[in-house]
């Protein structure tokens, strides 16, 4: 029997797949965790990938990868999607992608499968992705190839002894490291909120709390003074955060395949590490350091979210932005509150705020009333000119 790569959730797509492809292939289940999954989730995961009949199942722990390589640079670019979403589901897609074809062609895999319907983004990032690091391994999709409902996949399971669980849960929750999914009826519709008992966290917290982020040429590299790995300070900075359900929305986009989407997220660190970021580029950045930055970290976000991120443009995009984080060194302080937080001020070497120079709108130091007034006078020099001519 050829072999061949599931990309395995333990839902009931991948499941059927799973059961589906094992009467014809030499099934290696893998997933890949970006974030979310306890030891014991992964433990059920694979107890059920075995109940499907595959041959092997593996967890690849991409944490690390999915930091080192995604996320740092969406905090770089303060990437929000429509200034509101932080790419939390479509962007650890990518890395999952990656990380599955690399472990079907070290195995030798000729197929690689995935449970994506042929109505949403990710079938088309997994087979970008796919085809690109792997053109000679063949992608297999069932739900799509078949067009199966969710009815004819669980009587199919049956029919083959696996009966378990499998009704829809009223709300889909998919929680990486950048932030947690949420889906349900109210969702497909356009007026509808998410209610609040449809987010993974829950008010526990009163009153304020204040925390302190530390950056280092751009990084995330401390919490409240305790220095560790940037994505183990983000997950430590939202378990605080998400006490007091902070980063709670809802992102209505473009998808991939020309539909408008509407997905509830919660992503508490993200936000805040994104705003506090931001804050402290706007005091340690220059002001064409700023405008700039905003316009391509804007395509970066795009572009990662259409499935391109194996486009050289992409590094090219990713060389700028490490570039200008040399300087974006400091200290933020964060006050967390019930549902939302504010940026308290920064403590920076670099804060281009400097009091040596000017007080705005109160003292200056560097120039004189006469600079002033010639500066002035120059800068307006283009407009006076055009209309004097126009008049």
């Amino acid at each position: 029997m050829k072999k061949l790569v599931i990309a395995y959730s333990g839902g009931l797509d991948t499941s059927y797949c799973a059961v589906s492809l094992s009467k014809e292939y030499d099934v290696h289940a893998v997933s890949v965790n970006t974030g979310g999954f306890t030891t014991e989730e992964i433990k059920h995961i694979e107890s059920n990938a075995y109940k499907m009949g595959v041959t092997t199942y593996k967890n690849i722990d991409a944490v690390a990868t999915f930091y080192n390589k995604v996320v740092k640079y969406l905090i770089f670019g303060n990437v929000l999607k429509n200034a509101t979403y932080p790419l939390s589901v479509s962007a650890e897609r990518i890395i999952q992608a990656i990380e599955i074809v690399e472990y079907a062609k070290s195995i030798g895999a000729e197929y690689i499968a995935h449970g994506s319907t042929g109505a949403g983004n990710d079938q088309v990032r997994f087979d970008m992705i796919f085809q690109t690091l792997a053109p000679n391994i063949k992608i297999i999709t069932p739900i799509r190839d078949q067009k199966l409902t969710r009815q004819e996949e669980i009587d199919y399971l049956k029919s083959e002894g696996i009966d378990m669980p499998w009704e829809k849960s009223k709300y889909s929750v998919n929680k990486g490291l950048w932030g947690t999914s949420v889906g349900g009826v109210e969702t497909l519709k356009s007026e509808l909120p998410l209610p609040s008992e449809a987010y993974p966290s829950q008010l526990e917290k009163e009153g304020e709390e204040k925390v302190t982020l530390t950056f280092k040429n751009g990084e995330f590299i401390a919490l409240n003074g305790q220095e560790n790995k940037p994505e183990v300070n983000i997950e430590n900075l939202n378990n605080i955060a998400s006490k007091f359900a902070i980063g709670r929305d809802i992102h209505v986009g473009d998808t991939i395949v020309g539909t408008k989407g509407r997905v509830g997220f919660e992503a508490a660190a993200a936000l805040i590490t994104v705003k506090a970021h931001h804050l402290l580029e706007k005091h340690t950045l220059t002001k064409w350091q700023l405008q700039h930055k905003e316009y391509l970290s804007s395509f970066y976000g795009m572009h990662l979210h259409e499935g391109q991120y194996l486009d050289p443009v992409m590094r090219d995009t990713e060389a700028f932005l490490q570039s200008s984080q040399k300087m974006v060194s400091g200290n933020v302080v964060v006050s967390l509150k019930p549902y939302h937080f504010s940026l308290d001020g920064i403590i920076s070497d670099h804060d281009l705020m400097s009091s040596a120079f000017s007080t705005y709108g109160e003292e200056n130091k560097a120039w004189t009333a006469d600079d002033a007034k010639g500066f002035i006078k120059i800068l307006g020099n283009q407009n006076k000119i055009y209309r004097q001519v126009n008049q």
